[in-house]
């Protein structure tokens, strides 16, 4: 199995952009060329991942001007004073307005690269190669670009799509196993909110992603962006249905900020959210035993942590999820669970009922 795969559309009007997913897609000159339109394009990667991808890119751009940026690799880089190195070499180098900028790596770096994109002269081009599992299922489809804060996660950002998505299933050869855990939480998310058959699937198969199977990986990875395509096409800018896709993410966040950003990946801090999500829906009295008892079987299958770390304590909890973008008129939000494949966003659950559900992880 070689080759372009599938090609999904992302339907946004006129910024709708193509995810294209198969394997050697690096190898394909022209699919990257005929997304760029000016003659500047600067790559922007990290330590771990140029060296062993940055070679073909380059060699996919010949007769243009072409310049890099290496970041650091990690989540605790990804803040304002990173992304000023992005505006130093646009700037050095004397990009203007019709550049392009290409993301080549993880989450990290596709959040800043686009970003970056949004702010440089208020607008320009920029392509998502996603080399992480958690990126080509989440990150690098629905254009949410930013930064972290030391107070919160992904609070400083924009909301800008892609001219298009290049996902070559082979740079997950090179991806550690932790890391490949971590992309997994993502994609399990994608069958408890919206596709109850999606995560049979995923129940069955969880071992064959976890071995690499081309097979397997080319079905989980259009069947997540295909879910989430559908959900950022109906509501691009989060107003309300996009919000489901935030199912494990407050309380995730808030493991990630009260840890240290990198201590946790996000992935893991989001398998043990979604978890703690899980059991208050049944807490809650929504969701029933069974389906809570399959999730959480599912998330330690994929080698994710299914509870969080003992360090935070429950007053920690609630000042971080606090600080949560789906605060709302001082009111905290949470995507909870009628079944799976049924998420739905309420504030209904008590200050009581939560504080129980944070208790019986952090007693």
């Amino acid at each position: 199995m070689s080759g372009l795969l599938s090609t999904l559309q992302v339907e946004l009007g006129e910024r709708s952009y193509p995810i294209y997913i198969g394997q050697g897609l690096l190898n394909d000159a022209e699919l990257l060329v005929r997304h760029i339109k000016s003659r500047q394009v600067l790559v922007v990667s990290n330590e771990t991942v140029a060296p062993h991808y940055m070679e073909k890119v380059l060699r996919s751009l010949p007769g243009l001007q072409v310049e890099q940026v290496i970041l650091p690799d990690g989540e605790k880089y990804k803040n304002l004073d990173v992304l000023n190195t992005i505006f130093d070499q646009l700037l050095r180098k004397r990009f203007d307005r019709g550049c392009t900028l290409v993301a080549l790596g993880g989450g990290v770096v596709g959040d800043m690269t686009g970003f970056a994109a949004a702010c440089y002269q208020r607008g320009v081009d920029f392509i998502q190669i996603p080399t992480t599992l958690l990126s080509q299922v989440d990150s690098s489809v629905g254009g949410k670009t930013g930064v972290n804060h030391p107070l919160g996660k992904n609070m400083i950002g924009a909301f800008y799509q892609p001219n298009a998505v290049i996902i070559d299933i082979d740079t997950l050869n090179t991806l550690p196993a932790r890391e490949l855990s971590a992309g997994l939480a993502e994609v399990i998310k994608h069958g408890i909110i919206q596709d109850a058959g999606y995560f049979s699937w995923l129940e069955a198969h969880i071992q064959e992603l976890r071995n690499l199977d081309p097979e397997a990986l080319a079905y989980a990875i259009e069947g997540s962006c295909r879910i989430k395509s559908r959900v950022v096409s109906a509501d691009e800018k989060e107003a309300g249905q996009r919000a489901l896709l935030n199912f494990g993410h407050t309380f995730g966040h808030a493991i990630e900020t009260g840890m240290g950003y990198g201590i946790w990946l996000h992935g893991e801090a989001v398998g043990a959210g979604m978890c703690m999500a899980t059991r208050l829906s049944r807490m809650m009295g929504w969701l029933d035993g069974e389906d809570e008892g399959r999730i959480v079987a599912v998330v330690d299958a994929a080698g994710l942590p299914v509870s969080p770390p003992r360090e935070l304590s429950l007053a920690c909890f609630r000042e971080l999820m606090a600080v949560d973008k789906k605060v709302m008129a001082g009111q905290l939000r949470l995507v909870l669970l009628e079944g799976i494949g049924k998420a739905l966003i309420t504030d209904e659950f008590t200050s009581d009922i939560l504080n129980r559900t944070l208790a019986s992880y952090t007693a």
